[in-house]
């Protein structure tokens, strides 16, 4: 197949060897003398077909080489891109990991920090508790919630266990209430005080729920219209919220 290829591509290949021989008679050549020529042909189609085969291995090994680097470079490309998206869920999953500790920590922080206020709390109300029965400690708060209001006629609601305290405190209340107008204002203003028909809920019991309350009072006048709440609970709360940035800095100041 080779040597038929060589003679296709050259077919004038043997031209030079005839012509050599043209003054001659093809017929009168002895047998060596052909013998000789087809060795010259069959020499020189080798010869092409040789250097034909070189180049078509040539040529095949380009293009072997060319194939393998293209192979190899996409191959690279699938690894560099298969590592880059290890990398970046790996980054993903630290980042989330990161974010959920220190969402966890700062939880954990807000959570102690509100047990501390609770215990805070807890703590200002059992005293509270034991001051809610002085007389002075009520007679304050029936007085200012009277300074509030100025009306001729209020109603003092409390708890039923606390009637008679309470009932003890509305002389010393009313008495507190005109000095105090008259010393800021000179004028003579007096209040009358009647004791509520209702009452606030009862002191709270441990494993018991509902409504409760710790102790203080509550004013209303104008059939109920307006109130002023000056109930233990209320006054508790409201100095828990106001006083707690300062509570905060007090305990937490690195934060």
């Amino acid at each position: 197949d080779i040597f038929a290829h060589a003679i296709r591509a050259h077919p004038f290949a043997a031209a030079p060897i005839l012509r050599a021989r043209a003054p001659r008679d093809l017929g009168t050549m002895d047998s060596k003398e052909a013998q000789g020529q087809i060795a010259q042909m069959i020499s020189f189609i080798a010869a092409e077909a040789a250097d034909k085969a070189n180049e078509i291995q040539k040529k095949g090994e380009e293009e072997f080489s060319i194939e393998v680097h293209r192979l190899i470079t996409e191959q690279k490309e699938k690894v560099r891109q298969g590592y880059e998206k290890k990398v970046k869920q790996i980054e993903t999953k630290y980042a989330i990991a990161r974010s959920m500790a220190i969402n966890k920590q700062r939880l954990e922080k807000i959570k102690a920090r509100q047990e501390v206020m609770h215990k805070i709390e807890n703590d200002a109300r059992a005293k509270l508790v034991s001051e809610a029965q002085a007389p002075a400690f009520v007679t304050k708060l029936i007085v200012q919630g009277l300074l509030m209001l100025l009306e001729d006629t209020v109603t003092v609601r409390c708890r039923q266990a606390d009637m008679v305290l309470v009932k003890g405190c509305l002389p010393g209340a009313q008495s507190e209430y005109s000095k105090l107008i008259k010393d800021q204002t000179g004028a003579d203003k007096k209040c009358t005080l009647v004791i509520d028909s209702e009452f606030l809920p009862p002191a709270p019991v441990s494993g018991k729920e509902g409504p409760c309350c710790l102790g203080g009072v509550l004013l209303h006048c104008q059939g109920g219209k307006i109130s002023i709440d000056n109930t233990v609970d209320v006054r508790l709360r409201l100095v828990m919220e106001q006083a707690k940035p300062a509570i905060r800095g007090l305990l937490f100041p690195s934060s």
